[in-house]
């Protein structure tokens, strides 16, 4: 029986600023334009969720301790870009952190921002929006999915 596979973001949100940290991530083999996103990846098999955070840190430069991670949303997502099936992503939240926000991958991504909240920069792939919309707008609820509607086109970035 094979696991779910896990991935996980970090929302870090400059509260007093109103920003939050988003990445440019280039163009890829499953997206014909780049898209922002938020800081993340996947989880490594036998790795803590809150200690896969450590992507942040590996994409922005940004340190938040596991400790200041809050879990504030789920996204059960049908199946990746990657063509490797369905997997779970774990949102977390952060408001305070060490560093200097920096493009620390160049060959991946085209920038790294702090993005003003409330206007979200477009392209930016579906999960990152589902999760940046839902914790901006306080939603309780706390889960969502992608992709298990037919009528969702899976390869579509929001707003292109």
């Amino acid at each position: 029986m094979q696991s779910l596979r896990q991935a996980v973001c970090v929302i870090v949100h400059d509260e007093k600023a109103s920003k939050v940290a988003c990445v440019h991530y280039a163009n890829d083999s499953w997206s014909t334009v780049p898209a922002w996103t938020v800081p993340g990846g996947k989880a490594e098999e036998g790795e803590r969720l809150d200690e896969a955070g450590r992507e942040l840190h590996e994409e922005s430069g940004l340190v938040v301790a596991p400790e200041d991670l809050r879990l504030v949303h789920t996204i059960q997502v049908k199946a990746g870009w990657d063509g490797k099936g369905s997997f779970l992503l774990s949102v977390f939240a952060a408001t305070s952190w060490r560093g200097e926000l920096t493009n620390t991958e160049p060959d991946k991504h085209l920038a790294v921002l702090w993005m003003d909240a409330s206007a979200l920069p477009t392209p930016m792939f579906p999960t990152s929006h589902a999760a940046l919309t839902a914790y901006l707008a306080g939603d309780g609820r706390g889960f969502s999915t992608y992709g298990w509607d037919a009528s969702e086109d899976l390869r579509a970035l929001v707003g292109a």
